[in-house]
């Protein structure tokens, strides 16, 4: 038996398919022909009460009326619907729907005291993992590096990464979706982040560092000889942070208390210290070094093409020194 229903819903967040989802289930457990559909853009808090009054006076059964960008009110507008929840008319359930409004807000508030906050957030962190139950969910197949991926390209729009979801299934047309397959087929919209060319970098993986820098200089909107020398500091800073663990870690300091120390999340200063154990300390003080010199290179101290001198400077401080590394080819 369904649990009774509330006089009044604040749902919210950023995982807006959640947010929808769980307004259509409302909807249709009143009925669509009992449900009206307003906006705090163009009524005001009075004028939302006034509807929920007129619901309790003229109709039968349960109504719902539905205000959406319920967090564009002004104060006045939360304290004539405060008024109302806190005598509500029989019958009438009233949901506002937000982006994003705090728990300890006038409005939440009294929201909470007179039914339910259903705020439904997702991390950043947790994207990955929200991504691949959504595939689930709908019924897809993919793998975690596909997941990763489309993060990487989408960003952090839930609502863009839902919709990329949806294209991608019914591409698939029931096969399992791999990494390849969204680098081919999502057009990147987000700025892409440079851990791919630093995780390619600490497994010493040259030719995955040559490829990461380039897919990070295509989706760039900045101008390409802008990038380079942004592309040549964050593998500069990268290494600088892998020396410090690598002194850490001789040091006998934990991952743990170096992230402390370094004001850093643990998992990612753990990574640090496993990077830094593929690494000697002489080859990692050469790369600070390397990459100060393409620092200069690439900001007038060099004839070389721009692309031409970060391809050199990655593979140098990337190949171990008894392997061949690939030539660096400049697109």
């Amino acid at each position: 038996m369904a649990a009774a229903l509330q006089p009044v819903y604040l749902l919210g967040g950023s995982d807006r398919p959640k947010v929808t989802r769980a307004l259509a289930r409302l909807r249709a457990r009143i009925g669509e022909d009992a449900v009206e559909l307003l906006s705090a853009g163009r009524l005001s808090g009075e004028d939302a009460t006034a509807a929920c009054n007129a619901f309790g006076l003229f109709a039968s059964g349960q109504r719902l009326v539905v205000v959406t960008e319920a967090e564009r009110w002004k104060a006045p507008d939360v304290k004539a619907v405060a008024a109302y929840l806190g005598d509500p008319s029989p019958g009438t359930i009233l949901a506002l729907v937000v982006q994003e409004v705090k728990r300890d807000s006038p409005l939440a508030k009294a929201c909470a005291s007179a039914g339910e906050v259903l705020m439904y957030d997702v991390r950043k962190r947790q994207l990955p993992g929200w991504v691949a139950g959504e595939f689930k969910r709908l019924g897809g197949s993919v793998d975690s590096d596909a997941c990763r991926t489309l993060v990487e390209l989408v960003g952090e729009d839930v609502d863009g990464l839902s919709s990329e979801i949806g294209k991608l299934i019914a591409w698939a047309a029931g096969q399992q979706i791999s990494e390849r397959d969204v680098q081919e087929l999502v057009a990147p919209v987000a700025e892409t982040p440079g851990y791919a060319l630093t995780d390619a970098w600490g497994r010493r993986d040259v030719a995955g560092v040559l490829e990461a820098s380039e897919l990070l200089l295509e989706r760039s909107a900045s101008a390409r000889r802008d990038e380079l020398p942004r592309l040549a500091g964050v593998i500069g800073s990268h290494v600088a942070r892998v020396r410090d663990c690598q002194l850490y870690d001789a040091a006998g300091l934990r991952p743990r208390d170096a992230a402390a120390r370094m004001k850093r999340a643990p998992y990612y200063v753990e990574k640090l210290f496993g990077q830094a154990r593929n690494f000697s300390t002489d080859e990692l003080r050469d790369a600070v070094v390397r990459l100060a010199a393409v620092d200069l290179a690439l900001k007038g101290g060099s004839r070389l093409a721009g692309d031409l001198e970060l391809q050199r400077a990655l593979v140098d401080i990337t190949a171990r020194a008894d392997e061949a590394a690939p030539e660096p080819a400049v697109a």
